[in-house]
């Protein structure tokens, strides 16, 4: 299976440009999915402090709007996040787009951190705390929503179910990419699967970005940056498959 990851930035003409690029690459290189960063096309809310009614308004009206984006990327599968309200309650929640079926949401984000450049859970609630394994035709994946990368006791499910792949759609600095891509070399390590990750960048890409392809023995098989800013890799998940009680998986199984 062929899967790109990418790093988008949030400024609208630089975005355009870079979406353009995108649909390009995947068209390209026959991606079957693409891993979107966290809102992607969706303004980044969470940089405010102070929970603003009329852009939360304005949020929801581009997640509503990605829907009749995606399928400009030509990809069979894209996954990424959006903004929704359900009940009186604002989530993040994730999605999976296929040909077939269109937009079907996925869990919603549970851990939010609140701090400068972080201030979720003045705009989200808290969704879903459990993580579970999604199925699309033949690929099975696990959903860990940015900040969730951390959250390490997931990925023992995750290698009990047998995922292919453990998605981490990301709005990560730049200054922080060092710690968040060791997260994605465990995750891929400790649940058997291959993790992949986008993420968001400012128009100059001095801030965020750094995607990754990770195989689940822990080698890069792709990372993005500034010069190349989407990147594909073909997956043998046949291969995976057979080697998933490799180490360390079989001796932590054994508790």
């Amino acid at each position: 299976m062929r899967v790109t990851v990418c790093e988008l930035p949030q400024e609208p003409l630089a975005l355009a440009t870079a979406w353009a690029g995108l649909c390009r690459h995947v068209a390209r290189h026959g991606s079957e999915l693409v891993l979107l960063p966290e809102f992607a096309l969706v303004d980044a809310v969470w940089e405010s402090e102070r929970f603003d009614p009329i852009r939360w308004g304005a949020a929801l009206a581009q997640g509503e709007a990605l829907a009749e984006r995606l399928p400009e990327l030509g990809s069979a599968r894209v996954i990424g996040t959006r903004p929704v309200e359900r009940d009186g309650h604002r989530y993040n929640e994730g999605y999976l787009w296929t040909r077939d079926r269109g937009l079907v949401p996925l869990r919603r984000k549970y851990f939010l951190p609140s701090e400068p450049g972080g201030w979720e859970t003045a705009w989200f609630s808290r969704g879903d705390a459990a993580f579970r394994a999604y199925r699309t035709g033949r690929l099975s994946f696990g959903l860990n929503i940015c900040t969730e990368l951390w959250a390490l006791e997931s990925y023992t499910d995750y290698a009990a179910s047998g995922v292919h792949l453990v998605l981490s759609p990301r709005a990560t600095a730049a200054s922080t990419l060092a710690r968040w891509f060791a997260a994605g070399i465990v995750a891929a390590v400790r649940s058997g699967g291959y993790s992949l990750s986008s993420n968001r960048v400012d128009a100059t890409g001095a801030g965020g970005g750094g995607g990754w392809i990770i195989s689940p023995d822990g080698v890069v098989l792709a990372r993005t940056c500034a010069e190349e800013p989407w990147v594909t890799a073909a997956l043998d998940l046949a291969a995976q498959a057979a080697e998933r009680e490799g180490y360390p998986r079989y001796v932590l199984a054994e508790r």
